[in-house]
């Protein structure tokens, strides 16, 4: 019982969280070799981080029903069903809705970093 009232407080890491450290590692190496330019490396990074984030939250806010893993999910049941090709359909439309992302959030950094 006190196993599990423990478990219940462990800390979910948010996502795309492995990205802002990255962003702040790369920052401290710019502070080591070149502090003058840490705020125009600080402001670019951030703009770029941001930018990453708003387009997810695009795709989220546009597609709410085209999620990718959605279209995996339902795939994997139909497979144990037997309905192999509604499973290959959902396959299809998870990878279509993957690059579909893919290319809201790349075209979100772009319009943002190229605007700055």
């Amino acid at each position: 019982m006190l196993k599990e009232f423990i478990s219940s407080f462990t800390l979910k890491v948010p996502r795309l969280a492995d990205f802002a450290v990255i962003a702040i590692l790369l920052a401290l190496v710019i502070l080591a070799f070149s502090p003058n330019l840490l705020t125009v490396t600080a402001y670019k990074l951030s703009l770029v981080t941001i930018a990453a984030w708003l387009g997810y939250r695009v795709d989220r806010s546009v597609f709410p029903y085209a999620r990718p893993h959605k279209y995996l999910e339902e795939a994997d049941i139909q497979r144990m069903e037997g309905g192999w090709v509604e499973a290959d359909n959902n396959l299809l439309m998870g990878a279509l809705a993957t690059i579909r992302r893919a290319i809201i959030v790349a075209a979100v950094i772009l319009a943002i970093a190229l605007g700055a």
